[in-house]
């Protein structure tokens, strides 16, 4: 049977009977009611707009790239549409008609202004941030913990042994230390980044438990996994500078693999500045913050030779990013009262 129309507002998600856990099904109604019909118009969640959420990548490119489809109104607070609702991401009503040509999005905002700096951005040359970006599942345990301590095997979740849990200093205290034994000159063991009783903490294991990693003996930044509510410019939790020797919980993510102190403390300036959070602000529309939202953000050089003065104030490093990139004066004027200045 074929419609003229389809209008609705399909269900969101599904308790998935194998992990118990919510997963998204609106993705399928949509496809459904296309299949079906030949003009739909439908209210959803939005994450998919911006790359985010557990639909498949797959189908958010498609989604992005279909010139039949087209946002008619979003709604970053899903409350203005359901009243004591709270959607991360937003809601979005969209309308998808086969006898229309919209153009495809690409890339989604509801500001002229983001829309033109990411496309000034995207016409350099760069390396996007996200490919120096490192995912909370980086470190990982070594089976050698478990053959010298058998009962600790258990105490993390089934198929997860292996994961350097967010609980893991809760949940294995006999082997995370919060300072390294006396008898030990400090070589055989790491420390660790993660939270113990909901605050920032770091404890010390020795490292034949830590599976080896080329990041181990690196600088990097360690920024909270999830983080704020997403909103754009919204200011952002300090970020840790990590020393070689050092890893992090699945509580963190990092950024960077560098040599020197200076590299890793020039970006964690850039990572304050109004200019990269605006930018992280396009694809962060939830409290997650996993490697492809840092995907606009292009990398900079941190050394010495860069053509940034990173020995400046936050303030005049926005100013040079703005010039290096031919920001207008609107579009500078859209960052500063846009995004927060960081503690």
């Amino acid at each position: 049977m074929k419609f003229d129309y389809c209008c609705g507002n399909p269900p969101y998600q599904q308790l998935s009977e194998q992990n118990h856990r919510q997963s998204p099904v609106y993705d399928k109604f949509m496809d459904a009611a296309y299949s079906v019909a030949d003009c739909t118009e439908l209210i959803t969640p939005a994450r998919f707009l911006f790359r985010a959420g557990q639909t498949a990548k797959e189908w958010n490119e498609k989604m992005l790239n279909d010139e039949h489809f087209k946002v008619l109104r979003y709604y970053s607070d899903s409350s203005e549409v359901f009243q004591n609702v709270d959607i991360k991401g937003g809601v979005a009503i969209s309308i998808h008609d086969k006898n229309k040509n919209y153009g495809k999005i690409g890339f989604f905002t509801t500001h002229d202004e983001v829309h033109n700096i990411v496309r000034k951005i995207k016409e350099k040359e760069y390396s996007p941030l996200s490919s120096y970006a490192f995912p909370k599942s980086t470190y990982g345990i070594d089976n050698e913990l478990y053959e010298e301590h058998p009962e600790l095997k258990n105490r993390l979740t089934k198929g997860n042994q292996n994961i350097i849990d967010a609980n893991i200093f809760e949940k294995m205290p006999e082997v995370f230390y919060e300072s390294i034994p006396k008898s030990d000159d400090g070589k055989n063991y790491i420390c660790v980044y993660g939270r113990f009783n909901n605050r920032r903490a770091t404890r010390w294991i020795k490292c034949k438990y830590i599976k080896k990693n080329a990041q181990l003996e690196k600088y990097k930044l360690y920024i909270p996994g999830a983080n704020g509510t997403g909103a754009l410019g919204e200011a952002l939790s300090e970020p840790e500078i990590g020393k070689p020797n050092t890893c992090h919980t699945q509580t963190y993510m990092s950024i960077g693999s560098f040599d020197t102190i200076d590299e890793v403390t020039n970006c964690s300036k850039y990572i304050k500045t109004k200019f990269l959070r605006l930018l992280l602000g396009t694809l962060k529309v939830t409290q997650n913050n996993p490697r492809e939202t840092w995907s606009n953000i292009p990398m900079q050089d941190f050394t010495s030779n860069s053509d940034i003065n990173w020995s400046a104030s936050i303030r005049d490093i926005d100013q040079q990013l703005y010039k290096k990139y031919g920001l207008s004066q609107q579009e500078i004027d859209f960052i500063e009262s846009h995004v927060k200045e960081m503690a």
